[in-house]
């Protein structure tokens, strides 16, 4: 399986690594950390050494409870560094919901857009229409990020955001947009508790079925403080680097092809592993240890 995007078919045999490159003052990790194009350029170029097959860049915060950005604020953050990243030979993604964002990247020659609101903006689907082949994710999230985890969803959430995922898909394509330039993001954490994000990882095969790759996003969020926690102390998030590399390490075991990440080198490493332990693995391996646990236990 591959994705295509502007300049780039991404091979998908196996996960792929997206490193996090956030050029906000208020992110809930590293809001601040790359307050110039200097420092972001040298983020970029640290990840790309780390490991990391996708740059991923950010000009607007989406953690709970984070203010709207102006547009020509976020222009003015992403702009720059797009500029000079599509020269590092790597797909780039631009994280952003605004149609005119996409427009000013694409131009610049940006391979991806990465979409919280699965092309929700009027004009959005618009603006990736009328590329030839630029590469979209669509993300789910409920109600919007100054609102999200006052009132997450309730119940069971992986049949609504299947449906919602699906739906997103199906208008993008009818739009006049391939199928091969299209993933799709669950949106762990936007507006769901941690029970429903554990849920959405533990039945991740249900999302799959839809027939599109996964791009899935764990790194440093809240779930994984609160499963953390000791004596009801959470982990700050820059602290959470074993539970990120875990999720990640789960969800691509779980059949995503790529994961969102802070922490590159470490997952990277981790995927190596876990890889290595694939090659050796014959079809009836998990039967016959599964027959083993079982025999052991009777």
């Amino acid at each position: 399986m591959f994705w295509q995007t502007t300049r780039y078919s991404i091979d998908l045999t196996r996960p792929r690594v997206m490193g996090i490159v956030n050029v906000t003052p208020d992110s809930f990790s590293d809001g601040g950390r790359l307050a110039d194009l200097s420092a972001a350029l040298n983020h970029c170029e640290r990840l790309l050494r780390d490991g990391a097959h996708i740059l991923d860049i950010g000009g607007e915060s989406t953690r709970p409870g984070a203010p709207p950005v102006p547009l020509e604020e976020e222009l003015a953050r992403v702009v720059p560094l797009v500029r000079e990243a599509v020269k590092f030979g790597v797909p780039i993604s631009v994280d952003t919901f605004k149609p005119a964002v996409m427009q000013a990247v694409l131009d610049l020659g940006a391979d991806i857009i990465n979409d919280i609101r699965a092309l929700g903006q009027p004009g959005a689907v618009e603006v990736v229409s009328r590329h030839p082949s630029c590469g979209i994710c669509l993300m789910h999230m409920h109600r919007d990020p100054l609102t999200m985890q006052v009132l997450p969803m309730q119940g069971d959430v992986v049949p609504p955001v299947r449906a919602f995922l699906s739906q997103a898909a199906a208008r993008a394509v009818s739009a006049g947009v391939a199928r091969g330039r299209i993933v799709l993001d669950p949106g762990i954490g936007f507006g769901k508790t941690v029970e429903q994000n554990f849920s959405l990882l533990a039945r991740q095969a249900e999302l799959l079925a839809e027939g599109f790759p996964l791009l899935v996003g764990w790194s440093r969020k809240s779930s994984l403080g609160a499963v953390t926690a000791t004596q009801g102390l959470a982990p700050e998030a820059a602290s959470r680097l074993a539970a990120s590399v875990a999720a990640a390490v789960l969800t691509a075991d779980r059949g995503a092809a790529i994961v969102r990440v802070h922490d590159v080198l470490e997952t990277v490493q981790a995927l190596a592993v876990w890889g290595a332990m694939r090659e050796q693995a014959t079809p009836d391996s998990h039967v016959l240890i599964a027959k083993k646990d079982q025999e052991t236990l009777g």
